[in-house]
């Protein structure tokens, strides 16, 4: 073989080993190698490269797990961020490798008003962050983790105070509300407290007469009025006798009206049989709202009946007698829509 055909020869060779590399390189790096794209993958904290290897084999996501490993080696993915991936726009491995290796730092905008219940609001955070909704329900019922906040299983929803938010979305369930407490300390400042001490009563029981004051009436007009006739019944050793509060006991806030038997239900939230304010809020109220009874109008009025026009606004008076007449007024034009429940 003369020195020109060596030379051919290797070049041959040469060009026929590059294109060898070349699709090598391609088969691993940007050939399809996703098979099922329908599923989440979830990384734990702590997860470490193999775990994330279970994962992808459990739910059968690669084709060739050999050509993944190589193309994580040669990416250098090594730190294992944690959260939920949704796969569907992976197609290789170059794509599924730069998705896990980004990680899911970034910021969510979370808002939550007109919220009743802990499970209310636990539906309202859903599946917006890394952990589970359920994780967050557990913390919030448990008496004896609440305890750090000042708070029980019953007053847990006093931490939240409606507003937007904007938190890491790989936060856990603990440092959430870590969070929130951070927040609620914000807002119940020296000043607010000192208030709150001087009509007599603590931050979550101004949590809780105003979630009642909401729920009478959400017109900003109103509630400073509506919190100073409940502080009058307060102060008077008389029975709150509101409507709001049996609903809440009863577990049924569409009611549009309250029956005599509805009265008797047995529930420390049932102001028509036990004085004072009830063990917690029956909704989360908003900080304007807690304002409102920090900042109560002060008058003599002890009763207070909805307009029998329907408009949402309520007859205010001290008269027992001229309340029995305005009830009357409004019971009449709830017959005359055959309103009974």
């Amino acid at each position: 073989m003369n020195k020109k055909n060596i030379i051919i020869t290797i070049i041959l060779g040469v060009c026929v080993l590059a294109g060898i590399a070349c699709l090598l390189f391609y088969k691993t790096f940007f050939a399809e190698n996703v098979k099922n794209r329908e599923v989440t993958v979830i990384v734990p904290p702590g997860a470490d490269f193999e775990q994330v290897m279970d994962t992808l084999r459990k739910y059968e996501v690669l084709k060739s797990e050999e050509s993944f490993r190589k193309t994580a080696e040669a990416l250098k993915y090594k730190t294992i961020r944690i959260g939920k991936y949704d796969i569907s726009g992976c197609k290789t491995n170059l794509d599924l490798v730069r998705l896990l290796r980004r990680g899911q730092h970034y910021p969510v905008k979370f808002t939550f008003n007109n919220t009743r219940t802990v499970d209310q609001f636990v539906e309202k955070v859903g599946h917006k962050f890394f952990f589970e909704p359920e994780e967050l329900s557990i913390l919030l019922k448990d008496r004896n983790y609440m305890q750090q906040f000042g708070l029980s299983d019953t007053t847990a929803v006093c931490l939240f105070i409606p507003n937007t938010y904007e938190i890491y979305y790989d936060i856990t369930a603990e440092d959430f509300l870590n969070r929130m407490s951070e927040y609620y300390r914000q807002f119940w400042t020296d000043n607010r407290k000192n208030t709150a001490e001087e009509i007599g009563l603590t931050p979550v029981q101004v949590a809780t007469l105003a979630s009642i004051v909401e729920e009478e009436n959400m017109r900003p007009s109103e509630k400073a009025i509506i919190a100073g006739l409940y502080m009058n019944r307060l102060n008077k050793g008389m029975l709150l006798q509101s409507d709001p509060t049996v609903k809440f006991a009863l577990g049924d806030f569409a009611r549009k009206r309250i029956l005599n038997a509805d009265l008797q239900v047995d529930s420390p939230y049932n102001t028509y049989k036990y004085k004072g304010l009830p063990p917690g809020p029956i909704r989360i109220p908003e900080a304007s709202t807690m304002d409102s009874v920090l900042h109560y109008r002060h008058h003599n009025y002890l009763y207070m009946c909805a307009k029998e026009d329907f408009s949402g606004y309520h007859n205010f008076t001290a008269s027992a007698d001229e309340h029995a007449r305005n009830a009357a007024r409004y019971r009449a034009a709830l017959n005359a829509r055959n309103i009974k429940r």
